[in-house]
């Protein structure tokens, strides 16, 4: 889901620059000291989950958990893909860092989205209620991501719009399989460490 440098005009490279900027700072001014181990450890798992991926036009395709990261984080999972995807483009050239601001954005936007629609649902006594938001909060960070990837490509310019469009194809199936080992985890630390997923909002 990384988008590759020298793909996006400029105006959309500093527009998600300061998104992200700001996302970040929020997520730092909500992260608890007693948190930082779990925003690293789940930023691991977001770095390692990325690592396999298939090239799709000027994007890739690959399992990203950002909804997984949404549930367990709300806004400290800005500050926690940052700093995934900073070191994958240092260590392994995936993205770039002129694309860092945009490439943090269409994956911790959508987090926060599943974050903010389906974290309540979590606090329901009934397991199938959990994991259907669990699911849900999967697919919603791959097609939240995807189409934010159709979005920044289309404003830098109509002649990618059918790329876009094949990358949306692309990731349907991913958003299946985010979602069911979203619903995985969620259900299991449901049932062995409910209060990991009381985060401040």
């Amino acid at each position: 889901m990384h988008i590759s440098e020298g793909v996006l005009s400029a105006p959309v490279l500093v527009a998600g620059a300061v998104f992200s900027a700001a996302g970040v700072a929020i997520g730092l001014k909500k992260m608890r000291y007693e948190r930082i181990p779990e925003v690293a450890v789940l930023s691991s798992a977001f770095f390692v989950a990325s690592l396999i991926h298939v090239p799709v036009g000027p994007s890739a395709a690959h399992l990203v958990l950002n909804g997984l990261l949404g549930l367990l984080l709300g806004w400290m999972a800005f500050p926690s893909i940052v700093v995934a995807l900073a070191l994958q483009a240092l260590l392994f050239q995936f993205g770039g860092f002129t694309v860092l601001g945009v490439n943090t954005f269409l994956m911790a936007f959508p987090a926060l989205v599943a974050y903010l629609v389906f974290s309540p649902l979590l606090k329901s006594t009934h397991f199938g209620v959990v994991v259907v938001a669990a699911f849900f909060s999967g697919v919603t960070g791959i097609a939240g991501g995807a189409i934010l990837i159709g979005v920044a490509l289309v404003f830098t310019g109509e002649g990618f719009l059918n790329v876009a469009k094949v990358i949306l194809l692309a990731h349907a199936p991913i958003m299946v399989i985010e979602g069911m080992i979203t619903g995985f985890c969620i259900l299991f630390l449901k049932r062995v460490k409910p209060e990991i997923l009381e985060v401040v909002r």
